[in-house]
């Protein structure tokens, strides 16, 4: 039993899911898990939709309109102008998010939020499903709200393993057993049957899942590049590729931002010492980088992320007495309470820096909680460069035409956060 993970770059038109069927019909066993994100842009213009939901500026139904045209005008391409039953399951989908936006209430961001931006993978995965049964590449179609089961943690629903395991072996497992099965990354549901979102871009973290409850031989993620890469080749033009990579390895990239794998998806599947492959669409045949449980220790290139959108936050204390254990303690409460992630820390005697993602609805939720007892300053436009198994040498040449504000050396790993120096 195998899964394959799609994500949105690989479906995002008629071209793209007959490339994808291929490698299906190629490189699936009967029984494959087959795990698709949303196409392309989508996830990009349904929370468009919920923006303009909540700015209420009369736009939400018609951009809901856009999408359905667009996911229309892939199935044309691959069904044809016909009287397939597909376009009415996209009109239902649709239809369908479109009642829930006359219903919802203005203050559940995260709760609009996971119901409406979830209709993406719907989509794409109707039309892939549809697709391969035309093509005579049987499978079954399964809403993954049917069996993913997580807490009401909206947009970073937590998986409640025991529920999904036991709704796995009841309803997806007899699947397998009949044909290919096709579902959706990214989304689940509460008990109460409300869509819950796993993260953005969770799809990868979606099929770890399923792999560890189906015990599967092993997971592949199909991508746009080679395979995992020692820098993201769009923004590191000498990046070269990776045959190998330990879970450990894996785990500290996604942990510092390489975004070719998710960063939950590494522990599911380490657990039962399953096999990622990361493998390129694009050229199916490529070797691709296995990432697994190495018997020896491997030798990486120094490996290079950059993690944009940053913001430094400094907390000074407001009488200049020192930072007791205590009240970071209460700072991490609060950033912990915000579901803001830090990514960088510094302590001082009467300060703290925190770099975070810039979510700006998220620092202001911890400067609500914190500013009576700080002075605090907040910089944005900042990057964050992380290397592993640096050198003097990579590291001075990363750090050409920009300015430091902060520096960190581990044994391994190496990070700066820095702006560009103005000319």
């Amino acid at each position: 039993m195998k899964v394959f993970k799609f994500g949105g770059a690989s479906v995002k038109d008629a071209t793209g899911i007959k490339n994808v069927s291929e490698i299906i019909e190629k490189y699936a066993d009967n029984d494959t898990l087959i795990v698709v994100s949303a196409t392309g842009k989508t996830t990009n213009a349904l929370e468009s939709v919920v923006a303009s939901f909540f700015d209420e500026d009369g736009k939400a139904l018609e951009k809901l309109d856009h999408i359905r045209e667009l996911h229309f005008n892939i199935c044309k391409g691959l069904l044809g102008e016909s009287n397939h039953s597909v376009y009415s399951q996209l009109n239902d989908i649709i239809a369908d998010v479109k009642k829930k936006l006359e219903t919802y209430r203005l203050d559940s961001y995260n709760y609009v939020y996971d119901q409406t931006v979830s209709a993406g993978e719907l989509l794409s995965s109707v039309i892939l499903s549809a697709y391969l049964n035309e093509k005579g590449i049987k499978n079954s179609w399964l809403d993954v709200r049917d069996v993913l089961r997580t807490d009401e943690t909206y947009r970073e629903g937590v998986v409640d393993w025991k529920e999904t395991t036991e709704r796995s072996n009841k309803i997806l497992k007899p699947l397998l057993k009949e044909s290919k099965v096709v579902t959706q990354g990214f989304i689940g549901s509460t008990p109460h049957y409300s869509t819950t979102t796993l993260g953005r871009e969770g799809s990868d973290y979606t099929a770890a899942i399923f792999a560890n409850i189906l015990d599967a031989e092993n997971q592949t993620i199909w991508k746009d590049v080679p395979g995992v890469m020692n820098g993201d080749p769009r923004k590191f033009q000498d990046a070269v590729f990776i045959d190998e990579l330990t879970y450990l390895e894996a785990v500290e990239m996604t942990y510092y931002g390489a975004s070719v794998i998710h960063p939950k998806t590494i522990k599911p599947i380490q657990n039962k010492k399953i096999p990622l492959w990361v493998k390129s669409f694009i050229n199916p045949e490529g070797k691709g980088t296995k990432v697994y449980e190495a018997s020896t220790a491997l030798k990486y290139p120094p490996i290079r992320v950059l993690k944009e959108n940053q913001t430094l936050l400094t907390f000074h204390t407001k009488d200049f007495s020192f930072v007791p254990d205590d009240t970071v303690g209460e700072l991490l409460k609060a950033f912990a309470k915000a579901n803001l992630k830090i990514n960088i820390i510094q302590t001082g005697a009467i300060s703290l820096q925190a770099v975070v993602t810039n979510v700006p609805e998220k620092i202001a939720h911890v400067i609500e909680l914190v500013e009576g007892h700080f002075n605090i300053k907040q910089d944005d436009d900042l990057t964050i460069l992380t290397i592993r198994h640096y050198n003097d040498e990579i590291i001075a040449k990363h750090l050409i035409g920009k300015e430091v504000i902060i520096g960190q050396k581990r044994a391994s790993t190496y990070q700066a956060l820095f702006k560009l120096k103005k000319d």
